[in-house]
């Protein structure tokens, strides 16, 4: 088939031991740890998720050296679980949630927290705080069929080092499960799209030169730098 401008290349995330995963969609949950919600300045009561989303592009793979982005002089670092989809549905309910998970990895919500802050002050939407370019590094995905589905285990973030950001797996305000259910009631799920969870308490500036360093406990690790 003939396009009107060529066709850019479909963006993907490797796995382990297999073909690279297609990415669709990227859906974010914002302010799933308690802790996390209150260093923001929001109440961490057990209110509904909310979503967000980046672009697909917007993924890097681990080991890349990602740009510091234009337009801001405050990138935030956020590490998170990163949920692939494997398996389509709508209003799936929570008791068979998970049966629609092809697999887990490591992934960092770069955001541009001037832009954000500046745009909720406005009443505004943040897209630009969070969907830029490169905004969505993610690791390498680890089959369910490999490592289970993880409830439990450290999420932790050094910068150059330093211990920045540390949190469970268990302290998810919204459960894996939960968190399908509910998204899945907003928008048809379909293979290929990406759900970052949220993100523990320490979120933190980094600049350039910084290294990152991530892990989610039985999933895996992720490293990139700011260049």
């Amino acid at each position: 088939m003939a396009y009107a401008v060529p066709l850019w290349p479909q963006p993907t995330v490797a796995v382990a031991g297999g073909d690279p995963f297609p990415v669709r969609r990227i859906y974010c949950v914002g302010r799933n740890y308690a802790a996390h919600a209150r260093e923001m300045g929001a109440d961490p009561d057990r209110e509904p998720p909310f979503f967000f989303a980046k672009p697909a592009d917007a993924v890097v793979a681990d080991g890349a050296t990602v740009p510091y982005p234009p337009q801001t002089k405050n990138l935030h670092h956020e590490i998170e679980l990163v949920v692939a989809i494997g398996k389509a549905g709508a209003d799936i309910p929570v008791e068979s949630a998970l049966e629609h998970v092809y697999g887990y990895a490591v992934g960092l919500d770069l955001t541009r927290r001037d832009l954000q802050n500046a745009a909720k002050k406005e009443g505004k939407p943040w897209d630009m705080g969070k969907g830029f370019d490169a905004s969505a590094p993610c690791g390498t995905i680890r089959r369910a069929a490999d490592i289970g589905h993880p409830d439990k285990g450290a999420v932790t973030l050094t910068v150059n080092g330093e211990l920045r950001q540390k949190g469970d797996l268990n302290d998810l305000i919204w459960s894996v499960a939960e968190t399908i259910s509910y998204l899945s009631g907003l928008v048809e799920l379909k293979p290929g799209d990406l759900i970052y969870t949220g993100t523990p308490e320490g979120v933190g500036p980094v600049v350039t030169g910084d290294r990152l360093e991530g892990a989610v406990e039985g999933v895996g690790t992720l490293a990139i730098t700011i260049g």
